[in-house]
């Protein structure tokens, strides 16, 4: 059941959303004339790899002038991209991974093989399914970029940021329900426009994104 409903919810999306599309594609080709999409290599489910698309919000061969981590202002976004990346629409092409079936709406982030790697014993756990658009992590962190301030970006993000993210993931994963994923998806449809709290703002280190259930209560 939540396989047909992830087609058809993505299927709906990619017709009622052509017109939209259209116009990025337009916007991106016009501003320099590169490529409109840009596919990452990410590991799904059992570690199969596999490009996850995007539309570009960067100069082209913006990998090879830097690491993937981006903040905020990085030279490297293009105008069009900025404002694509600020209203998370850089990421509707991936409805087409969720037809192809390489992610589902709900799921851990998928992640480039390096980073897999050095947290494998989470991951072992998590790409039993396929990854997602979007979970609890990824609502918490949807502007991350403004997290970073100075210093060393792949430290950072290492060491206190996709740690924090990969504990929300698997925590959710443990006692998501049909009705939780529902519930998420509207989450993250309303949560777009907001800002995402700074590493110091979140309580004890991880915010606040799921409901605290009492002792004894079942998800």
């Amino acid at each position: 059941m939540q396989r047909s409903f992830d087609f058809i919810c993505a299927t709906a999306a990619l017709i009622l959303l052509c017109p939209v599309l259209a116009l990025i594609a337009l916007a991106i080709k016009l501003e320099d004339g590169g490529a409109v999409f840009y596919a990452h290599p990410r590991l799904g489910r059992s570690f199969r790899p596999f490009g996850l698309l995007k539309f570009r919000s960067m100069i082209p061969q913006a990998d090879r002038m830097g690491g993937p981590v981006t903040v905020a202002r990085d030279p490297r976004i293009t105008r069009v991209g900025g404002f694509l990346r600020k209203y998370k629409l850089d990421e509707l092409p991936q409805f087409v991974n969720v037809i192809k079936g390489d992610i589902q709406l709900v799921g851990a982030r998928p992640e480039f093989a390096a980073n897999v790697e050095r947290f494998r014993a989470q991951y072992e756990i998590l790409l039993r399914d396929r990854p997602g658009i979007t979970d609890p992590a990824t609502l918490a962190y949807r502007h991350e970029e403004e997290m970073f301030g100075t210093g060393d970006l792949q430290e950072v993000y290492f060491s206190e940021i996709l740690p924090r993210k990969l504990e929300l993931s698997l925590h959710y994963a443990r006692q998501r329900t049909f009705r939780s994923d529902l519930a998420l998806i509207f989450k993250t449809i309303l949560g777009i426009c907001q800002r995402s709290p700074s590493l110091k703002e979140m309580p004890n280190g991880l915010p606040l994104v799921m409901e605290q259930r009492k002792p004894g209560t079942r998800a």
